[in-house]
């Protein structure tokens, strides 16, 4: 043996984004894919086999004329359209207004969903209120949907008296009891596989509730993903997991994640039904996780989607992107502005109008502002009052153990 080595080529470039800064994104025009292109398979009946079209392919509903059409048109009613739309219409606004205190020292850190926001909106929107959320940092639009105040929310972000979780996790790491909304994880991907075995549970018990989850590109990377698809696959439990593909994990492109074609695909492999959904189509993703939903009820166990969108902001607050990809490139993205779509979709089906739109605009407006104000008044981090050092003690333990208790006493509170 001479120990000669061979050297190794690859036709591209691992990792290598398609646009870098200082150029122009060119993501091919429109989508290729059409409404009418795929069919829309029975729930009660439907197996990974029937949705291979579907990972591949793309459903859509709203055409690029703001029209609906094709078999997966879903049964909505206008008023909850209308409803959907305010949801994201507030999350935005929302994200707007957090990010301002962040910037002049009111909380530490912010992530908004700009773009997104129809992923997190549509899908609560098309479960059950009994139905368990296991979100990652861009969902928390959910809290809106299950009815949330948006003054508990800003006492979390901002840390003050009034933080239902007393400091214990950072700003946006969301958690709500009373909306089955579970706390979002720092450690991103381990909501996968909690989702998983909390759908066994409910499965096991013989409730009629399914659980519901998100993960991004980057994170699908990791083991974690894998283990949940794996124990999905083998137990069929009541559970709707989503890649959300927004093409960017914090600075890398998502063709650092996969070598497949899309990450829809990989579902298909564990033998989960999959389905590559338009993320900015509010009502593709509501008829898509309806019928996840159905097949849960039915008994038949995972379902595996494929979030189709772009992260228009930065990832978040500690972040630029203009370091790594072009300042303009999300106005180049085919699947457009998910708030925008819908509402273009309403006005064109005379449902809503542009007066009654800058109308809702100023009223969720002046909402937000009312919540943060409130907020303001338990405490803000730039000034305090902040959560008392004991608490650092309490909700933890039912039975406080012995050294933890000693430490408390010498803290003397």
């Amino acid at each position: 043996m001479t120990g000669r080595k061979t050297a190794v080529t690859t036709p591209y470039t691992i990792g290598v984004p398609p646009f870098r800064p200082g150029e122009k994104a060119d993501f091919g025009g429109k989508f290729k894919e059409q409404p009418e292109d795929l069919p829309r398979p029975d729930p009660a009946k439907s197996t990974a086999q029937d949705t291979t079209a579907h990972a591949s392919g793309l459903v859509r509903v709203l055409t690029d004329e703001h029209e609906a059409k094709g078999e997966w048109i879903p049964e909505i009613s206008t008023e909850k359209l209308i409803l959907g739309l305010e949801y994201m219409m507030r999350l935005r606004i929302f994200d707007d207004r957090m990010l301002k205190m962040q910037r002049t020292g009111k909380l530490s850190f912010y992530m908004r969903s700009f773009g997104e926001e129809a992923v997190a909106i549509a899908q609560t929107m098309a479960l059950e209120d009994n139905d368990w959320i296991f979100p990652s940092y861009r969902q928390p639009g959910a809290q809106f949907v299950r009815g949330r105040d948006m003054v508990s929310m800003i006492c979390h972000c901002i840390g003050n008296t009034e933080d239902n979780v007393k400091g214990r996790q950072m700003p946006v790491h969301y958690t709500w009891k009373e909306g089955r909304f579970i706390s979002i994880s720092s450690p991103v991907g381990t909501q996968f596989s909690q989702a998983v075995g909390v759908a066994m549970a409910s499965a096991y018990k013989g409730l009629d509730e399914a659980c519901i989850t998100w993960l991004g590109d980057g994170t699908s990377a990791q083991g974690d993903y894998h283990y949940a698809l794996n124990f999905a696959s083998t137990f069929k439990p009541p559970v709707i997991l989503n890649v959300v593909n927004n093409q960017w994990a914090i600075s890398t492109h998502q063709n650092l994640a996969t070598g497949g074609r899309t990450f829809a695909e990989r579902g298909l492999a564990y033998d989960i039904p999959s389905i590559r959904v338009d993320g900015n189509d509010f009502l593709a993703l509501y008829s898509v996780t309806r019928w996840a939903r159905d097949r849960a009820s039915a008994g038949l166990g995972p379902t595996h989607i494929e979030v189709y969108t772009y992260r228009a902001g930065a990832h978040s607050s500690s972040d630029d992107p203009s370091a790594y990809r072009p300042d303009d490139e999300f106005k180049y993205w085919p699947g457009g502005d998910p708030v925008e779509r819908l509402k273009t979709y309403l006005i064109k089906s005379n449902q809503w109008d542009e007066k009654k739109h800058k109308q809702l605009e100023q009223k969720i407006d002046d909402e937000v502002m009312t919540a943060y104000k409130e907020a303001c008044e338990f405490g803000d981090l730039a000034s305090g009052p902040y959560p008392p050092a004991s608490t650092i003690f309490t909700e933890v333990y039912e039975t406080v153990p012995w050294h933890i208790q000693e430490q408390r006493e010498e803290l003397g509170k």
